[in-house]
């Protein structure tokens, strides 16, 4: 038996295959363009979704015999808007996670609905990257589109619905729409109202792991496929990606150096940060998470090398960092807000900025700078969840950046965690596919699934002298965004 994962992300879609035992048997990547049609906005053309999954899909399976493949499942970039007309025709781009042009709308929200309000019906307050801000701003300035809306979707719920014909979404994917009551697990009606938007445009809820429905027969045909083939509901790429590195069960931790960063953290319990710094999602195991989200990690990184160095040697730009005496000594500091912040300071407006440097200042520098940077970003939401008694002693890490040992090793020593690495690093996709299995019977439960499947690899210890210098470097860092927020 063989399952495949789906991980759509905002630069290409990768897709995993696997068998019943968790063995990798082939991964590709398709690239699609993203555009930025104004500072600050972000789209991309669900079209463009569906034509490189299906061409990554008959890719993945071109050697392998198509009839054993029996379920297919998603991770997703999240909270991204995609609204289809009553001809089920995409209305317009789909607006994406990173898009800051809803700041009049976040504001609406957060301060005439009121965050305590938000709170109450969502476990969340309003951030500029959510659906619903988007909404609004959907409703205000392009109210011909927003009058032909029939259904509203997330992005990965796209790719579901064009295999299936099923219009559904799942827990933790939704939790990030502001329009869902996530203790509960019902989109909340208040929320909807508020919002303009009629229930009948909303998908049906699942958990991720369940079926939600077998493929078309046009689209199987077309891919080769079983028609029996099932499709479960899938899940947020952070979710995802925590199932993928073994994250189930309460009080475990996950990071995601991907083009964004996030801290992940499981509970049994639903509970909410008291300043909302934190969010309040449902987990893709059936259970609840608090999340933390940097709206650009290992992105830093890319856009430093590629962009501004005009390399792609990341290997050889890095070597120089590997000298003995280097870390945590570095005087140079890296605010990583290229697209503004989300947590735990949720200001849009919020830019990247090198302090600190001075005539010998070097090009190594420079980097060690964007890598600490991005880890003391992380750090900060991890600051808020100790201070909610949450304290986890390590964590799993996934994404491209994780990839980097010199990278994990800053991240274990600014956080004070042991940092493990697994044997799969395709964190969303292997998550998505670790879903169909269970959705298709191959295990009693996700916990179940995890436990025979994903594979510790190494650990990255933390080392007691570094982890006081870098203490140190935190204590500077935390104050230079409060300094600088009236001038960016």
């Amino acid at each position: 038996m063989l399952y495949i994962g789906i991980d759509l992300g905002t630069s290409a879609v990768k897709l995993l295959l696997m068998d019943e035992t968790g063995k990798v048997l082939n991964i590709v990547s398709k690239e699609y363009p993203l555009s930025f049609p104004n500072p600050g906005w972000s789209e991309q053309n669900p079209s463009d979704w569906w034509a490189q999954s299906k061409a990554g899909l008959k890719e993945l399976t071109a050697n392998v015999d198509k009839n054993s493949i029996v379920g297919i499942s998603f991770g997703g970039q999240m909270h991204g808007l995609v609204v289809l007309d009553e001809n089920d025709e995409v209305i317009r781009p789909a607006i994406l996670w990173n898009d800051g042009r809803t700041q009049k709308e976040t504001d609406y929200l957060n301060n005439e609905i009121g965050k305590e309000k938000l709170s109450k019906l969502t476990g969340n307050i309003a951030f500029a990257g959510f659906t619903a801000p988007k909404i609004l701003w959907l409703k205000a300035n392009e109210p011909q589109n927003f009058a032909k809306i029939k259904k509203i979707m997330l992005p990965k719920d796209y790719i579901a619905y064009r295999l299936t014909g099923e219009f559904s979404t799942d827990y933790s994917d939704a939790s990030g729409m502001l329009l869902l009551d996530v203790k509960n697990k019902c989109w909340s009606n208040e929320m909807l109202e508020i919002c303009g938007v009629k229930e009948e445009w909303m998908p049906k809820l699942y958990e991720s792991y369940e079926k939600t429905g077998t493929l078309k027969p046009d689209v199987a045909e077309e891919l080769g496929f079983p028609a029996e083939c099932i499709v479960a509901a899938g899940a947020g790429d952070n979710a995802a990606a925590a199932i993928g590195t073994g994250t189930v069960g309460a009080g475990k931790c996950n990071l995601s150096l991907g083009t964004s960063g996030t801290l992940f953290i499981t509970s049994d319990k639903f509970g909410v940060d008291p300043h909302n710094a934190l969010h309040s999602f449902d987990h893709a195991d059936g259970a609840y998470h608090l999340m933390g989200c940097m709206l650009s990690a290992a992105s830093c990184n890319n856009w430093w090398m590629k962009d501004i160095l005009h390399t792609d040697d990341f290997a050889d730009e890095q070597k120089p960092l590997d000298e003995e005496g280097r870390l945590g000594e570095n005087h140079v500091y890296f605010l990583p807000y290229l697209m503004g912040e989300r947590s735990p300071h949720n200001d849009p407006s919020a830019r990247a900025s090198f302090i600190g440097m001075s005539m010998d200042t070097s090009r190594a520098d420079m980097l060690q700078a964007v890598f600490e940077g991005v880890a003391y970003g992380l750090r900060d939401s991890l600051e808020v969840a100790r201070s909610l008694g949450v304290a986890p002693e390590r964590t799993t890490i996934c994404g491209g950046g994780a990839k980097s040992p010199l990278w994990r090793k800053i991240v274990a020593n600014i956080m004070n965690m042991k940092v493990d690495t697994v044997e799969v690093e395709e964190g969303p996709a292997y998550g998505g596919a670790i879903l169909a299995a269970v959705a298709d019977g191959c295990f009693n439960n996700v916990e179940e699934a995890t436990s025979k499947i994903v594979k510790k690899k190494d650990t990255t210890e933390p080392d007691l002298v570094l982890v006081e210098k870098y203490e140190q470097g935190y204590q500077k860092f935390k104050k230079f965004y409060p300094a600088l927020k009236g001038l960016f």
